[in-house]
């Protein structure tokens, strides 16, 4: 579609947009209805006016960040041995497809013209978020030849998340926020088994396993909770959690009786000539198992004792055998911690790199963020560095291969009162865990 026919498209939209907003806007404010969260708004107004910017800016935004060519010779051949080499005068951006709209902003699709590479293109995303005037870029090249541009028009993580309860979800699957595109955030633990949460302190680190365990709670499935805190924040789902440890002493015992667990999920498998709990029939399959852990730090600390090291020692030697055996079977981790590094023990590199799924909200220093995703993507690891202290429960996800950022659902105290007052499943072990390492609402440990 020629470029003129697209900028006069966009003109119109803009002033049917501009004009619905001017006259229609005001009326229906005033007789209470909510305009502006209608989604019109960006349709007739955000979406025109980012278009006719991306289109009438391109040329020049190309020619500046170096993403034009010279489709003539740059050089000249004067006399015989000297060659005088130049800058062209005219040259010519790559080819701009029309810009499709989306929820929350648009993409674009760039054609590389012969001898270029998306390494420009990747370099000049903030040069384009300035000139567009929206709130992120994001560059890829899925094809050999073209560059997509993915455009957030504002950033959909400004406003609070959600505080109502998410809706029902496939088994081991829970919506537990949105992601920066306005797409929904699901952990979903049979793709990517364990995961890692790292974060500063009122960071939202307790918001996110809040929001796990509110979407976990209607499913079959048992959780189990190790908050050495002394359970100020599992304590609150207490009834809803299998068991609860609120202290070393009591997680080694819990972690004991996971590994157990485990062993005798193996032998359960065998005996059926299966691979995985999954390949099981539902009525011979066990309840799958979600291992919670807050502040994972304070199971590898010790006082300097040989007992606290002893402890210690244990305590993450059983977290990585869970981490190594547990997908299968049916048995996931979910670590949260302010820290996870090398610093906490000689098993915590190892535990680290078998957790697949990686969300680092705001931290204090810069090895915080390296610990969580350095190892998965350094452009990551930039983005978690820029998270400010106003964005609580923003966080940057990284799983299967790609990060974006995104934010928790907020939790309230109603909503955290009604999970501590439902019931866990019925015998979720096939080994029966000992009484006194584990502890229930109404239970004596």
């Amino acid at each position: 579609m020629p470029a003129s026919l697209v900028v006069w498209i966009l003109t119109a939209l803009l002033i049917v947009g501009v004009l619905t907003q001017k006259w229609w806007e005001p009326r229906l404010e005033a007789r209470g209805v909510p305009v502006r969260r209608w989604p019109w708004r960006w349709w007739l107004v955000g979406y025109p006016g980012t278009a006719l910017r991306i289109v009438t800016t391109w040329r020049r935004l190309a020619y500046l960040n170096g993403l034009s060519v010279s489709m003539s010779p740059n050089r000249r051949v004067i006399g015989r041995d000297l060659v005088v080499q130049g800058q062209a005068l005219k040259p010519k951006p790559p080819r701009l497809s029309w810009p499709v709209p989306t929820a929350t902003g648009l993409t674009l699709r760039v054609l590389l013209h012969p001898g270029q590479t998306p390494a420009p293109f990747y370099a000049a995303a903030r040069a384009m978020e300035h000139t567009w005037r929206v709130h992120s870029v994001r560059v890829t090249s899925p094809r050999r030849g073209q560059v997509v541009i993915e455009v957030t028009a504002r950033d959909p993580l400004a406003d609070d998340a959600p505080s109502v309860r998410a809706p029902a979800h496939v088994l081991m699957s829970a919506d537990v926020g949105v992601f920066e595109d306005g797409g929904p955030w699901q952990i979903d633990l049979r793709r990517t088994p364990h995961w890692l949460i790292t974060g500063a302190t009122q960071s939202g680190k307790s918001s996110l396993l809040a929001a796990l365990v509110l979407a976990l709670a209607p499913q079959r499935v048992a959780l189990v909770g190790i908050d050495c805190k002394g359970g100020m924040e599992l304590g609150l789902f207490g009834g809803r959690l299998s068991a609860l440890a609120t202290d070393r002493t009591q997680a080694l015992g819990v972690l004991s009786g996971v590994v157990d667990e485990i062993q005798a999920r193996m032998r359960w498998c065998r005996s059926w000539g299966k691979r995985s709990i999954w390949e099981l029939r539902e009525e011979q399959r066990p309840v799958p198992l979600v291992v919670i852990v807050d502040e994972l730090a304070e199971l590898y600390l010790t006082d300097g004792s040989r007992e606290s090291r002893d402890e210690a020692e244990q305590c993450g030697t059983l977290l990585l055998r869970i981490a190594q055996l547990g997908a299968a079977l049916g048995v996931h981790l979910v670590l949260a911690g302010q820290r996870v590094g090398s610093d906490l023990g000689p098993r915590v590199t190892a535990l680290r790199a078998q957790l697949g799924g990686r969300v680092a909200h705001r931290a204090h220093d810069a090895a915080s963020a390296e610990m969580t995703l350095g190892d998965l993507d350094p452009d990551a690891v930039v983005t978690a560095q820029n998270i400010t202290e106003d964005e609580q429960g923003v966080a940057v996800v990284a799983m299967g291969g790609r990060w974006m950022r995104a934010r928790s659902r907020l939790v309230n105290t109603d909503d955290a009162a009604e999970i501590g007052r439902s019931d866990p499943p019925q015998d979720p072990f096939l080994t029966q865990p000992d009484p006194v390492t584990f502890e229930k609402e109404g239970a004596v440990a």
